[in-house]
């Protein structure tokens, strides 16, 4: 997980910097699991094999792991994201690279279930 402090996302100064994202499928298992609550940082700054809050074109807001940096179809910043479990969920092998502007946030850890708060496995900070 990114411990960047750097500058604030573009746009983002007068976002809340704190939330909460709750997780719903399978595609993140084992790291995540369904009814997960996951406190989310949205001026972070994200790096590879963080998992972030990501929108899609004609998707639901995901939670994916950021793999990769990468340049999408028009030249911009942006991010390949995959699934954990790429069999029980979508990712960018279907839909692409995701422009950088599109990660709303990065997860800093699990709140709930109480027995499993803590940060989320493979992050850079476990």
């Amino acid at each position: 997980m990114s411990d960047t402090v750097g500058p604030v996302p573009e746009g983002r100064e007068r976002t809340p910097r704190w939330g909460v994202a709750v997780v719903s499928g399978d595609s993140m298992r084992p790291a995540l699991r369904a009814g997960d609550r996951l406190l989310v940082d949205y001026r972070r700054t994200p790096a590879p094999g963080d998992v972030v809050i990501a929108r899609t074109p004609g998707r639901p807001v995901l939670i994916k792991r950021a793999s990769q940096r990468r340049t999408t179809e028009l030249g911009e910043p942006g991010w390949w994201l995959l699934s954990d479990a790429p069999d029980h969920g979508t990712d960018s092998r279907t839909f692409g690279v995701v422009a950088a502007s599109d990660v709303l946030a990065v997860v800093v850890r699990r709140i709930w279930p109480l027995v499993r708060r803590r940060p989320v496995p493979d992050s850079r900070r476990a």
